[in-house]
């Protein structure tokens, strides 16, 4: 093991033995997650949970502002029994404690107000300015999936991890990183092989190879059409979509065109753009890409090989997605260096 890794599992031990202390006796404690919630988030927030019931005995309660649509993520929230609610159906004033993981304060992707205080913070995306006022802040941008910090926390604690526990960590650290194919550390590969023999593989296949509704065969189709190519790049606008989480999963699927190695998806949901960007080559780095292409525009960042991001300032009226893509396109196209070509479209006839 390597002296890296030793000293993780040591930050890993001697910080969740003082958030446990910490949140002892806190009573009504809150687990904030992104709005539309992966299998990352979800994990990270169950684990928390699991960890503060056991060792304080205090029930917290897990929250998200948007949907979960994502027909493997609905059927991981069933099979292994997830609860959580909408954050606005909750009185913010009654909870003494404010959890974040997988999301951090003022990043724009979670419904918490900015102006209210957040008290522990554990994510795996870059440290944000705002999040270090906080009192707890754990923040690895080196890991690939907040599950693998989680995990890390139980083991230090020597708290059992059941079946149902294991196949939500696995499965997250298995979807983030694509079964260790991107944005993953030793600490990812480690806590993924230990989780392994934990799962339960009937959960597992029914998590992987969900029925999915004919609308969701659509957003592949429009994908597909609207998909233009400028050299390496592909660029696809899904318009208006009911459920955000497809733009990252077509994102992921057109990553496998020949000769493309950066990908930059994006739909509307709620008046919002949503956006998905995916690399080939970790130099390249999404995440600071994203946050060029969507300077002043809205808010987001990511990985080395996976970022995300949402617009509103060019969804103010109805009809708008079509500028959307053509700014979004050249901010992309100049952040790379490249002149404006037509592009060729990935579909013809």
């Amino acid at each position: 093991m390597s002296h890296k890794t030793d000293c993780n599992l040591s930050h890993s031990e001697e910080f969740s033995a003082g958030i446990i202390e910490w949140l002892r006796g806190k009573g009504s404690i809150l687990i904030v997650t992104h709005d539309h919630p992966d299998p990352d988030a979800l994990a990270a927030a169950f684990a928390l949970q699991h960890l503060v019931l056991v060792k304080t005995g205090q029930e917290a309660t897990i929250a998200f502002g948007g949907v979960i649509g994502r027909r493997e993520n609905l059927v991981m929230v069933s099979e292994l029994e997830i609860k959580s609610k909408p954050i606005r159906d909750l009185d913010l004033d009654t909870f003494n404690a404010i959890c974040m993981v997988d999301t951090q304060p003022g990043t724009g992707n979670n419904s918490y107000p900015s102006d209210r205080r957040v008290d522990l913070v554990i994510d795996h995306h870059q440290l944000k300015e705002q999040t270090q006022s906080c009192r707890w802040v754990d923040v690895r941008p080196e890991y690939g999936a907040s599950a693998s910090i989680l995990f890390e926390y139980l083991q230090s604690q020597e708290i059992k991890i059941a079946t149902k526990l294991a196949t939500i960590l696995f499965y997250a650290i298995k979807s983030e990183t694509e079964d260790l194919g991107r944005d993953w550390s030793k600490s990812d590969r480690d806590a993924y092989l230990q989780l392994m023999p934990l799962c339960n593989n009937r959960i597992l296949h029914e998590i992987t190879r969900p029925k999915s509704s004919r609308i969701y065969f659509k957003y592949f189709e429009a994908g597909l059409k609207n998909a233009k190519i400028y050299g390496n790049v592909l660029i696809f606008n899904l318009y208006d979509i009911d459920q955000p989480e497809i733009v990252a999963e077509i994102a992921d699927f057109l990553m496998r065109v020949e000769g493309v190695d950066i990908v930059l998806g994006m739909g509307c949901y709620l008046n919002e753009g949503v956006l998905s960007m995916r690399t080939s080559h970790q130099e390249t780095h999404a995440g600071g890409l994203m946050q060029k292409v969507i300077l002043e525009l809205g808010s987001g960042g990511g990985h080395s090989m996976t970022a995300g991001g949402q617009v509103r300032s060019l969804l103010t009226a109805s009809g708008r997605q079509s500028e959307m893509e053509d700014v979004l396109t050249g901010r992309l196209l100049a952040a790379l260096g490249r002149e404006y070509s037509e592009p060729e479209l990935l579909v013809t006839g």
